[in-house]
């Protein structure tokens, strides 16, 4: 057994997070001790979080766990969380002291698992971080895979548009569109003009603003004969004002709903633009990525193909990695819904 910090879920929050230290803080920092090492197990070393706006799902106290795709973390219980992972000891035959492998666990520093439970990081082609396994190597590039290809459908004569196109799963969901299904127009919804910018250079024929004033007025210029696709990341308004920018027989992919996940119910934006998806006979179908696991190591190959010839664009840019102290990781998490990451936000600590 080894000593080790994790974060618990101390109260589920109904708004945006608490993370400065009160009675009701959201998380709370404890000490424990590592279960004893079985036959089978691996004790790992975390070396990088992955942050995921579906976390805050699983610790919301709005949602009837019922009706969640994973059981909700309970109070008292650590905070779950992807990681990238070091073997300290191993009681596994295919695992030895010094691989990396990729886990879902906790925020915890040492952590014991079944070795079924965990995948091997080998290193990955011209030189990429390891952190890439946390995104578009990893649960971000299937989500954006399988839900653009396979759930909407795009094809080369489609115009598609992207929220959140700057962010982790939206950023790959451009490049898959338009360089692998050569749809025949790409258009990114992001948050700033420099973040636009990057998503024009993933490959998107265009990107809108959508804090600008004139963001509507720049939708219905960018969509004049309407959207095929629309890949959904965000939910709220922008999702209620694409529903009167599609084509008839337009599919939708809901991915995600950032825009409404720290809203208390009274303060949940709602939509006003239900008709247009009866009478455009809109598709709106949701989708969750564990429902293509088994297909990750045949995307992660298509992808890995990708990057070597230069198809695709995975590196630095596509990835906010912060350096964080233990004591300070619920502060990195929340960085995922102050807009401050362009691509995946990681935490590796230090």
């Amino acid at each position: 057994m080894v000593k080790t910090r994790q974060w618990i879920l101390n109260k589920k929050p109904d708004d945006f997070p608490v993370i400065d230290g009160s009675s009701n803080a959201t998380f709370k920092l404890v000490e424990n001790e590592t279960s004893e090492l079985k036959d089978g197990q691996v004790l790992l070393k975390t070396l990088y979080f992955s942050n995921d706006p579906a976390q805050r799902g699983w610790i919301s106290k709005l949602r009837d766990p019922k009706r969640l795709y994973v059981p909700p973390v309970e109070e008292g219980k650590p905070m779950r969380a992807g990681n990238v992972s070091e073997v300290v000891e191993s009681k596994a035959d295919n695992y030895k002291k010094g691989d990396h492998v990729r886990a879902q666990g906790s925020w915890s520093e040492y952590q014991v698992v079944d070795a079924t439970g965990v995948v091997p990081a080998p290193p990955l082609p011209k030189g990429l971080s390891e952190t890439h396994y946390l995104g578009a190597l990893g649960l971000t590039g299937l989500t954006a895979y399988y839900g653009i290809k396979e759930v909407v459908r795009t094809t080369k004569d489609d115009v598609v548009v992207v929220s959140g196109a700057a962010g982790a799963t939206g950023s790959m969901v451009v490049q898959i569109a338009k360089k692998l299904l050569h749809a025949k127009t790409v258009i990114g919804i992001a948050g700033t003009d420099e973040k636009c910018r990057w998503v024009e250079s993933l490959g998107a024929d265009k990107c809108l603003n959508y804090k600008s004033s004139s963001f509507a007025k720049d939708l219905i210029a960018a969509t004049p004969d309407f959207a095929d696709v629309y890949f959904d990341n965000v939910g709220g308004e922008i999702l209620d004002l694409m529903f009167s920018r599609m084509a008839r027989y337009g599919r939708i992919a809901a991915c995600g709903a950032i825009s409404n996940y720290n809203n208390s119910a009274d303060k949940t934006v709602g939509l006003k633009n239900w008709f247009e998806v009866i009478s455009m006979r809109i598709e709106v179908k949701g989708f969750i990525v564990i429902d293509y696991l088994h297909k990750i190591q045949e995307v992660s190959e298509i992808f890995k193909k990708g990057i070597e010839d230069g198809t695709l664009q995975v590196g630095d840019e596509g990835e906010h990695v912060v350096e964080t102290k233990f004591e300070d990781v619920p502060k990195t998490w929340v960085k995922l819904f102050e807009g401050a990451n362009q691509g995946k936000l990681v935490t590796k600590l230090v």
